[in-house]
């Protein structure tokens, strides 16, 4: 298999999650220097260890970024990631005579 294939998969699989899919459009609405752990737990009411687990699925799929400051981690989404896995799902869609967009 492609390993480009097997990377959109492990991105869609990460999506697959309607709390990860929650996690990650809170992200995208944030603010461009991130948002904290905290603001995305209270957004999506889930416990932090729950949070930890979920931020690092869609971190590992290179969906969202994760940085330091001061005692706070800042989240914020890859959207060169998130373009890609876009343009990927779009790719063939309008192509190869087909129109269906």
């Amino acid at each position: 298999m492609p390993k480009l294939l097997e990377r959109n998969a492990e991105r869609l699989a990460a999506l697959g999650h309607p709390v990860r899919l929650a996690i990650l459009r809170a992200v995208v609405k944030g603010p461009e220097t991130g948002t904290p752990a905290g603001e995305l737990q209270s957004q999506v009411g889930i416990p932090a260890s729950t949070l930890s687990h979920h931020l690092a699925t869609l971190s590992e799929a290179d969906l969202v970024k994760v940085e330091r400051s001061g005692n706070f981690l800042l989240y914020r989404c890859d959207f060169k990631s998130l373009h890609a896995l876009c343009d990927f799902i779009w790719k063939d869609c309008c192509g190869k005579g087909k129109s269906c967009c």
